[in-house]
């Protein structure tokens, strides 16, 4: 018979909770301003996030502390009835002064997608391809951080698009082109200065990211990309840094020369995978601040 340890072994420590957040996600609005002729329609999916004191929650289950998620959705609804919804960005900050207000909140975060809507007639709309706008608010005691952006601005360029120069090695197979077909789907994210209140800049700085790729002559997607968020820092001058995340949308030529063609850049297949994804954040400097 084996021989039992006789020392005593020491108790597992109880797990301890670390971190903790929650919220409501997905709360769906629109919100019709019938008091302006033709009407205006926001359509927007917000989620709000809360963290604080609420370990009791989790540990003891005591439910005092606990903000329903139902009153968080019940509470967007209520203040979008009392705002016009100008801007979601003051929409945002508008439910995070709300929500940190409450005794056991000690930051939160407000995350809007709205969804663009174009006008058809005085009181009719069409929803174009994917292109949302985005906004974020988070809110703590150190102060307020808002940032807002769009994903799926979907461009592209049949020429003024170029790839070359870079380095090659036995497994380099992709050759070198100074005319290409250039597409990618944008995907930005601004953050204002302290204290910013007018929000009215989203179109300048969509309108120039989409006029500088359109006008760029790019040596590579990072050359482009560096062009496109330095044309929007120069759009607003509240807006401190931008994020550009450009994935690369190949349009590879198709090889015609098993039929007896020639392909001279017009015949091209468009791959979904693999992809290359470019992405970087520009700050503005200090001295152009």
């Amino acid at each position: 018979m084996a021989h039992r340890n006789s020392e005593s072994r020491t108790a597992p420590e109880p797990g301890r909770l670390s971190w903790n957040r929650y919220g409501k996600s997905r709360v769906r609005l629109v919100r019709v301003r019938r008091t302006r002729d033709p009407h205006e329609l926001v359509d927007l999916t917000i989620d709000v996030q809360l963290e604080g004191a609420f370990d009791a929650v989790y540990v003891d289950g005591d439910n005092s502390p606990c903000i329903a998620t139902d009153t968080m959705k019940n509470t967007v609804y209520a203040l979008a009835r009392r705002d016009p919804i100008d801007h979601v960005e003051s929409f945002a900050k508008r439910l995070a002064d709300h929500f940190i207000a409450e005794p056991a909140v000690s930051a939160v975060r407000i995350s809007a997608i709205e969804h663009r809507w174009d006008r058809l007639a005085p009181h009719a709309f069409v929803q174009p391809g994917g292109e949302q706008w985005t906004a974020a608010v988070t809110r703590d005691g150190a102060g307020t951080v808002i940032t807002a952006g769009l994903t799926n601005l979907v461009v592209l360029k049949t020429t003024d698009s170029a790839f070359s120069g870079f380095p090659r090695d036995e497994y380099t197979t992709l050759p070198e082109t100074e005319d290409r077909i250039l597409a990618t789907a944008v995907t930005a994210a601004w953050t204002y200065r302290a204290g910013t209140t007018d929000f009215a800049a989203r179109d300048r700085i969509r309108a120039a990211l989409v006029e500088t790729f359109a006008g760029h002559h790019s040596r590579s997607v990072q050359h482009t990309l560096y062009a496109m968020a330095e044309a929007a820092l120069a759009a607003c001058a509240d807006v401190v840094s931008i994020t550009l995340t450009m994935p690369n949308r190949h349009h590879l030529l198709v090889d015609l020369k098993p039929f007896g063609m020639d392909n001279p850049n017009e015949v091209f297949v468009a791959t979904d995978q693999p992809f290359g994804l470019i992405e970087a954040t520009i700050t503005r400097s200090r001295s152009g601040a």
